[in-house]
């Protein structure tokens, strides 16, 4: 049995780092999963997610002609239609536009921009001037 590109296996977790982890296939070969091919959201900590000898699905990404085969496990799984439209590095973004200013004009918008760029200014030169040791302040 080949390891095709874009094949669906069952393997077992045989090693873990911090980098990814390697899964034995049902061949007698092993890939590698990449942190970021573990799941959907962001992974910190890859023990959090795997065990050694944990059975999982996994995806072929590809296979280098040195015999490195590439895995994924977020990928293994199956999505809505829906899901797979739409990236999920979008919707924060647009749920986020949404709650905050759902009928909000133009004006108010810029009016918002420009009083929190004044506050950020004045904080700014607040702290650089005391650090500067009073550079600009009155003398005498």
């Amino acid at each position: 049995m080949s390891i095709e590109v874009g094949s669906k296996l069952q393997g077992k977790v045989t090693g873990i780092t911090n980098f990814g982890a390697f899964v034995e296939l049902p061949d007698g070969s092993t890939g590698l999963v990449h942190i970021s091919e573990v799941a959907d959201n962001y992974v910190k900590d890859i023990n959090d997610h795997l065990k050694v000898g944990d059975q999982v699905d996994v995806k072929v990404l590809n296979v280098e002609k040195d015999g490195k085969i590439g895995l994924s496990i977020k990928k293994a799984k199956d999505k809505p239609e829906a899901e797979r439209r739409q990236s999920h590095s979008q919707r924060p973004r647009q749920a986020r536009a949404n709650d905050r200013n759902r009928m909000e004009s133009f004006e108010q918008k810029m009016a918002r921009f420009l009083k929190d760029s004044e506050d950020r200014l004045s904080s700014l030169k607040r702290h650089t001037e005391s650090k500067r040791g009073g550079r600009g302040a009155r003398r005498g």
